[in-house]
């Protein structure tokens, strides 16, 4: 069992003039995130959005993989996409988390940015191993998630830096190395 979990939250984010808006959820975030969560043996990933027209997309979409055609004709997608959960927010999330798992939850933002509350992955590693507490991974759609947010975190991980100025990934993709730092061999 894993000490760690994974949330999408499409609101409150930025879009790119640092307007607080709600995203769309996307086929590939749902598909691709819950491959990875899967692969590292994360439990839980929560898709968090309060437009209910967006929770009944994201449904359709995993049900269609997981009881209808895309079932027969993937089943190691319908596999991964058993641990996504669709919710409509944090709160939820945290209510879940804790009745599941028993234990005190860390919520640990993530951002492009060095922050206050940053923590390196080595020693968030650390402290998922020793199983102590329960940590949720909050990823960010759009241009990331909001100050307020970030500032009701009790962490941020630091950023990913690559060998260039540039640091705009996708949220798959950093997904994928966060978890993978975190909780790969």
């Amino acid at each position: 069992m894993s000490n760690l979990s994974i949330a999408l939250i499409h609101y409150p984010v930025y879009d790119k003039n640092r307007m607080v808006v709600t995203t769309a959820i996307t086929n590939y975030d749902i598909h691709d995130i819950a491959r990875v969560a899967k692969t590292y043996g994360i439990e839980h990933y929560f898709i968090v959005s309060p437009l209910e027209s967006q929770r009944k997309l994201a449904k359709r979409i995993i049900d269609h993989w997981t009881k209808g055609y895309g079932a027969k004709y993937n089943p190691k997608r319908k596999e991964a996409l058993f641990n996504v959960k669709i919710v409509h927010n944090i709160d939820e999330v945290k209510k879940t988390l804790y009745e599941h798992y028993g234990k005190e939850l860390l919520l640990v933002a993530t951002d492009a940015r060095v922050l206050d509350k940053s923590i390196s992955y080595e020693k968030l590693a650390e402290k998922l191993k020793k199983g102590e507490k329960h940590y949720l991974l909050i990823l960010g759609t759009g241009w990331g998630l909001t100050e307020g947010f970030i500032d009701s975190c009790d962490l941020v991980l630091e950023p990913i830096l690559g060998k260039t100025y540039y640091n705009h990934l996708s949220v798959r993709s950093a997904a994928a190395i966060m978890i993978d730092r975190l909780n790969g061999k």
